[in-house]
């Protein structure tokens, strides 16, 4: 059987750990990016784009099989435009664009009865203002915020300044007992599949993941309920590929839906050693329409995200990486980013301990230790 040519919009460090496995199923790949230097630009055939380009979009869909997604943010009419052609289009254009702003995304949770926090849409800062006794609330820009960008916690009146001036929502901020995030896919003919819940923990000023752990450390029945919701939400989406579920435990063990993402996430990385199948291979199965993989957690395992560092951009230089080496279990992946900036997302460790303690204490050696730097300007 002739492997299916594989595009994929968006050239960072999902498609680059998506190439990397589809590599061991000889399938071609394309990728789409504006950066020329960007993680994927050496792995596959690359072309130099706007994502969010209808022309350029089209143009590069056209020559392959299926096209998939990195980012959300990509031209979504251009999709549309593909699937008349005749190309597959996972997740599919109407999934991206109801996901693209969180708006649509509430609206949907509510129809469709997934547990989620109270909320109400904001048109800009003013219509904010005038809604303060709505607050401690998170403010979240509709569009286009990602990677801890976009969301605002807005505790009084005093913080109204922050919100955001464009089309948003204002969300209940509510107690929260852990974070965690459900990986579930679905395949063509609807089969669907989930990864035991994970437990994120978030560095404070960047509302990024600073660690990660799986499984997470919840009552069983919480686990259980997790898994249910997120397959609730991928079989009402019909969608195809796979989806991450970042969700709330609350105080009394109720869960509510914060947030999902149609690709890849970071929230599914340490899957490549931890579990029986990757997240990345569970995306190439389901977008081929191959049988789904097994998802059990072959050990406990940590993840800890490399982020630049604070005063510091430029050639990335990475620190210490000596001495996470001699960890036995843990695993570094560097993403190929050539220019650092502060929280830029560098790479990531996996950290694999059947002691729980002990894989703990090895998360946090290497958080201490392994840091990304710049080298000085000449």
């Amino acid at each position: 059987m002739k492997s299916k040519s594989i595009g994929i919009l968006g050239g960072g460090q999902l498609g680059r750990m998506l190439i990397q496995k589809g590599m061991d199923w000889n399938i071609p790949f394309s990728v789409l990016d504006p950066d020329p230097q960007a993680p994927c630009s050496q792995l596959a055939s690359f072309t130099c784009g706007k994502l969010t380009d209808y022309e350029a979009v089209l143009a590069f869909g056209s020559s392959c099989d299926i096209v998939t997604v990195e980012i959300e943010n990509v031209n979504t009419r251009a999709l549309k435009a593909l699937e008349q052609q005749g190309k597959q289009v996972f997740p599919q254009p109407e999934v991206i664009e109801l996901i693209q702003d969180k708006r649509t995304q509430k609206k949907f949770f509510v129809d469709h009865g997934i547990p989620t926090a109270d909320y109400m849409l904001t048109a800009n800062r003013a219509d904010v203002a005038s809604n303060v006794d709505f607050l401690p609330a998170v403010n979240k820009l509709g569009r286009e915020g990602y990677d801890g960008r976009g969301v605002q916690v807005l505790r009084s009146a005093e913080d109204l300044p922050k919100a955001f001036d464009a089309p948003g929502l204002l969300e209940k901020l509510v107690p929260i007992h852990k974070e965690i995030s459900v990986i579930v896919v679905r395949n063509g003919e609807g089969l669907v599949t989930a990864f035991p819940p994970v437990e994120m923990v978030f560095h404070p000023e960047a509302n990024l993941v600073d660690f990660l752990f799986s499984p997470a450390e919840i009552a069983p029945e919480v686990a259980e309920r997790a898994l249910v919701i997120a397959k609730e939400v991928i079989v009402e989406l019909r969608m195809i590929g796979i989806l991450a579920v970042e969700m709330f435990v609350t105080p009394e063990g109720g869960i509510l839906v914060n947030e999902i993402a149609p690709r890849p996430h970071n929230s599914g990385h340490q899957t490549i050693e931890g579990n029986m199948t990757s997240q990345y291979e569970q995306h190439l199965r389901a977008i081929l329409n191959l049988p789904l993989g097994d998802t059990r957690v072959i050990h406990p395992t940590a993840m800890v995200n490399l982020l630049g560092e604070e005063g510091f951009a430029g050639e990335a230089r990475y620190l210490g990486l000596e001495g996470v080496l001699t960890i036995p279990g843990a695993y570094v992946h560097l993403y190929g980013k050539v220019i650092t900036k502060p929280f830029r997302k560098m790479g990531h460790v996996t950290i694999v301990d059947d002691d729980l303690d002990s894989l703990k204490k090895k998360a946090n050696f290497v958080k201490s230790t392994l840091k990304v730097t710049a080298w000085p300007s000449h």
